[in-house]
């Protein structure tokens, strides 16, 4: 077995992406008791939040798992533009009956700022702690590794792989421009070169004194096994694991994932402020209309999407959903995530023996 598995606890090269709202921790315990690592998204939840969470993950299992934290540099308010988003949203409110908020807020705090998180973290002592959108000042992670956890960064280019690096964490999660969800990239502003699970797993496996963990559009064991073969330690799973009924996905989302749908995702900002892969629907359309300039801030933007999504679904449309999803959304099956673990397992060990 790799040694840096060894690190980690686990018996299989998996991990289930932390998926912030739709892992849970009964399906972080499931991977982790079926020799992968599970992970609990926690960057949507405070402090005394993310302590229930661990709390919930152990009461299942004593295996090892991650915890993910958001490492987003904290909004700036802007009130003009923020009035000009509600009132473009409007009409689609009305669809639905309903009116946009008053006002948005930034609904999650970044852990670059949380002092009352670090401490839970700090307290709880989780094996694992994984950092997604950049990484927090030096003296937050000595203090993590202080406490004997491991961590890791996600990265979505050899710059921000070599910062990671740098910083002293202890592997590296490259994300490839295939993944669903929030794209990790560290300034969401610059520049993205938009490099595929491949060329970046290949890449930071060259180039970099680190262990590598693929990420991106990876559904089977056939794409775990290429992903070793790259060079990667693990792979990293997140849409897999969406349609196993430990989920929080809801309905709307599943028959998305499990339907036509799936055959196309988009990169959008408009759901969240942040550029995000997702099944398009109904609010990632709105992005063909020229809005991008015009959306909020992360997670500010998200305030709205949310209320739109929650106004939607309460009539039996889920278009207006975060349905994140990667390129290899097609792919996805419905079973138990333990069983999805073990069933990986097995494909990614005759992958391998027969190259």
């Amino acid at each position: 077995m790799d040694t840096f598995l060894q690190r980690l606890g686990i018996e299989r090269p998996i991990i289930q992406a932390p998926m912030a709202g739709v892992s849970t921790p009964e399906m972080a315990a499931a991977v982790s008791n079926a020799g992968g690592l599970g992970s609990i998204g926690v960057g949507a939840v405070d402090a005394e939040g993310t302590r229930r969470m661990i709390a919930a993950v152990r009461s299942k299992t004593d295996r090892p798992f991650n915890v993910n934290v958001f490492c987003h540099r904290p909004a700036v308010a802007n009130a003009a533009r923020e009035a000009a988003w509600l009132a473009r949203l409007g009409p689609e409110f009305a669809r639905y009956g309903a009116k946009p908020p008053a006002r948005l807020t930034e609904i999650y705090e970044s852990f670059l700022n949380d002092d009352a998180r670090l401490a839970v973290l700090l307290e709880e002592r989780p094996a694992i702690v994984s950092l997604h959108f950049g990484l927090p000042p030096r003296e937050r992670i000595d203090a993590l590794r202080t406490a004997g956890i491991i961590l890791l960064a996600s990265a979505t280019s050899l710059a921000e792989g070599r910062a990671v690096a740098a910083a002293g964490v202890d592997a590296v999660v490259a994300q490839g421009y295939e993944a669903g969800g929030h794209r990790g990239v560290f300034d969401p502003d610059a520049a993205d070169d938009c490099l595929g699970t491949v060329a970046l797993t290949r890449l930071l496996a060259t180039r970099l004194d680190l262990p590598v963990i693929a990420a991106g559009g990876i559904m089977d064991g056939a794409g775990i096994a290429a992903s070793l073969m790259l060079g990667a330690v693990a792979a990293q799973l997140g849409t897999a694991f969406v349609a196993c009924p430990e989920s929080s996905a809801d309905a709307g989302y599943r028959a998305a994932l499990l339907g036509p749908p799936a055959e196309r995702t988009v990169m959008t900002r408009v759901i969240s402020g942040r550029p995000a892969r997702c099944l398009a629907n109904r609010f990632t359309a709105l992005e063909q209309e020229g809005v991008r300039d015009a959306v909020p801030e992360y997670p500010i933007a998200y305030d709205a999407g949310k209320a739109l999504h929650a106004a939607a679904k309460a009539t039996g449309e889920f278009g207006y959903g975060a349905q994140w999803a990667g390129q290899g959304a097609p792919l996805a099956r419905v079973m138990p995530a333990g069983e999805l673990v073990r069933q990986l397992g097995s494909e990614t060990e005759r992958a391998l023996a027969s190259c």
